[in-house]
């Protein structure tokens, strides 16, 4: 039965359908206005010849299946194209409102529950991929299974305005003409990102409607829309008024390449063959040392001490001494004890650069060590750096460790593998340093996140996924909101005042700022700077399923779109973006309109290549669905992809699980 149902929500039966009557049927018209989609749950491979034939001449044979297309051919009907019929079909259901949730829907249906399923709005510049073709496959099973039944169905679809992959483009375009963002300004660089998504945007729609996306495409959003801009003002000032929102130094992942930090989530880590280095900690008034071991020498200028474990032997005598810095001037550091030092990798002493790790950090803060900064945001070292100011951090290492051969202070270079932590936009190693950012408290808004799930009020399919939610929630870490971008909503912040930024103002606009800043008693001329940083992308698209349709304007009001179409019953998505997008949403949803924004999460497996790997444009083994649609048709794609073409266990479950999604869903009916 499943099957079937995937078979007949595609594009291309209909389109074989349509074909075969328009050359056998001698009113090619009369058809078109019959047929529509909600035909198709009466439609069977048989049940259709029968219909077919009726509408054909009086005199035409019924074909038996094995002589159909025999029979087709001496009609003069040849082979079945779908790219002759696929967009003619699909502009004429698009055309005839038949997407809309009140399609074909009579005024006593006025009362049905919708069912409603947000589509993950990609990248507005994008361009299709597998991943795309899957969700498509899978979302237009469920809509058109609730059509069908008579149900009203809102599929929203939509578009990310993507901060950071549509800035790289856009900073590429510079580049190739001669210039860059901070020789053009802000104001010039974002008319330039605008020209961009005029010119690329829209072809990503374009080609989820060559897959036969049945979404109600007159709604269709993008998270740069005036009232969705308006939206996330809102939000970031309500949640600063609940004491939500805060601005700290802290620690963050710093994209040299991208100047912006990263959250935890968008930081891969690979391993990779690198070196460990170790050298001598001269003790001050001393020939001895300590032995110390590092991955990263050009981190030995940020040192502010170093650290043994308290139950060494070997270290004890040196403990609450101090130790001469390599190569950096005669400044000395502490040496301290610490049951975090592992004794036994490396050497058992460790460098601390609390400017620079996260674990460094902590002690840092434990010990009341000073911090230092000795990385710009390109990579390069500063001033702090002595002799190596201004040196990019790898040639620095290279120059710091030849001088500290000269200067007799190494010891041995060993081969080792390492996580290394990598932009998952740029690819860059990432630095960890500490840098003033916009945060967001996530550990109360997360334990309702975990109660929706765990009271029932929101399923995730497949279940295992439930551990994983609770894994990664119980053990989350605040958000850090703020990017370093232009392009992106600009965080609603006013500095009062031509300089410093101790006193600040979170308003909706402007003009609510200077309002307040009247209430607080500076006068009426006093100068207000908006805050230069922009909101992570991932903050607007978790206001998706409420802000799409009315949050906050429409709060409260009967038969609008918000009342009738928020909640949304399902969200069908991968589940590498379970917590990117999908916590988020929920975290948010809960905490801005105190109702979980989905009765069912529905996560799918990933596409991967033939070997089991992932897809990658720099491997050469992505596919592009366009060519398979191209050549195979729309209902080739989908049929594929719905039935298991994803390897392991997503593949052998694929099936079951939109079954069960389909039935948790007929229950919410």
């Amino acid at each position: 039965m499943v099957t079937a149902l995937f078979c007949l929500s595609t594009t291309l039966t209909t389109g074989a359908h349509a074909a075969f009557i328009r050359h056998s049927a001698s009113k090619t018209a009369a058809f078109t206005h019959k047929i529509s989609i909600l035909d198709r749950a009466t439609l069977s491979s048989s049940g259709f010849r029968r219909r077919a034939s009726t509408l054909a001449s009086s005199t035409a044979v019924e074909p038996k299946p094995s002589n159909y297309d025999v029979i087709n051919k001496e009609r003069g009907l040849g082979t079945y194209t779908p790219s002759d019929f696929e967009r003619e079909i699909y502009s004429w259901w698009e055309d005839s409102g038949c997407f809309k949730p009140d399609a074909k829907q009579k005024p006593s249906d006025d009362e049905k529950k919708p069912y409603v399923l947000p589509m993950p709005p990609p990248n507005v510049t994008g361009r299709l991929h597998m991943g795309h073709a899957i969700f498509v496959a899978l979302q237009d099973v469920l809509a058109r299974f609730h059509r069908m039944r008579g149900r009203p169905v809102l599929w929203l679809p939509g578009t990310d305005h993507a901060g950071i992959a549509t800035q790289l483009q856009v900073e590429k375009l510079l580049i190739s003409e001669g210039t860059t963002r901070e020789e053009v300004g802000r104001e010039e660089f974002l008319e330039r990102v605008w020209e961009y998504k005029a010119e690329q945007g829209g072809h990503i729609t374009r080609q989820l409607r060559s897959l036969g996306a049945s979404a109600d495409w007159s709604r269709e959003r993008f998270t740069m829309d005036k009232d969705l801009s308006e939206a996330v003002s809102e939000a970031f000032v309500r949640l600063h008024k609940k004491g939500l929102v805060y601005r700290g130094e802290y620690m963050v992942n710093w994209a040299p390449l991208l100047k912006t930090a990263v959250s935890d989530l968008e930081v891969e880590y690979s391993e990779e063959e690198g070196k460990l280095y170790y050298f001598k900690y001269m003790i001050e008034g001393s020939d001895e040392y300590l032995p110390v071991a590092t991955t990263r020498p050009e981190t030995i200028m940020g040192d502010t001490a170093v650290c043994v474990h308290p139950e060494d032997k070997r270290y004890k005598n040196f403990v609450g001494k101090h130790a001469v810095v390599p190569m950096g001037g005669g400044r000395t550091v502490p040496i301290i004890a610490d049951d975090y030092v592992d004794m036994e990798f490396g050497t058992g002493a460790l460098k601390i650069t609390p400017g620079h790790d996260p674990n460094d950090y902590a002690i840092g803060k434990k010990y009341d060590l000073p911090i230092i900064n000795i990385m710009n945001k390109d990579g390069s070292l500063n001033s702090n750096a002595g002799k190596y100011d201004a040196l990019d951090r790898f040639d620095a290492r290279e120059k710091l460790w030849k001088d500290m051969e000269d200067a007799e202070l190494t010891l041995k270079v060993d081969p080792h593998t390492q996580r290394v932590p990598r932009s998952q936009r740029g690819g860059e190693v990432i630095e960890p340093l500490v840098s003033s950012q916009w945060f967001v408290k996530t550990e109360g808004m997360a334990a309702k996140a975990l109660k929706a799930v765990e009271d029932g009020d929101t399923k995730i399919v497949p279940q295992r996924f439930d551990k994983i939610w609770n894994n990664w929630l119980t053990d989350i870490h605040d958000w850090c909101v703020s990017r370093q971008l232009w392009w992106g909503h600009r965080i609603p912040v006013w500095y009062v005042g031509e300089t410093g930024e101790s006193e600040y103002i979170v308003a909706r606009n402007e003009e609510e700022a200077r309002e307040e800043a009247k209430e607080k008693g500076f006068p009426d001329d006093v100068v207000l700077r908006q805050e230069e940083d922009v909101l992570d992308t991932w903050f607007s698209s978790g206001l998706w399923p409420f802000a799409t349709v009315g949050w906050p304007f429409n709060e409260g009001v009967e038969k609008s779109d918000l009342a009738r179409f928020y909640p949304a019953t399902c969200l069908e998505t991968g589940y590498d973006i379970l917590f990117f997008w999908v916590a988020r949403m929920v975290m948010m949803g809960l905490e801005l309109t105190g109702e979980t924004p989905f009765s069912v999460i529905y996560l799918h497996g990933l596409v991967r290549a033939a070997d089991g790997s992932k897809m990658s444009k720099t491997k050469g083994n992505v596919v592009d669905p366009l060519d398979t649609v191209a050549e195979y048709g729309a209902d080739s794609l989908r049929y594929s992809l719905v039935t298991g073409v994803t390897p392991g266990q997503v593949s052998r479950c694929m099936v079951c699980c939109v079954t069960l999604v389909l039935r948790l869903t007929l229950d919410l009916s």
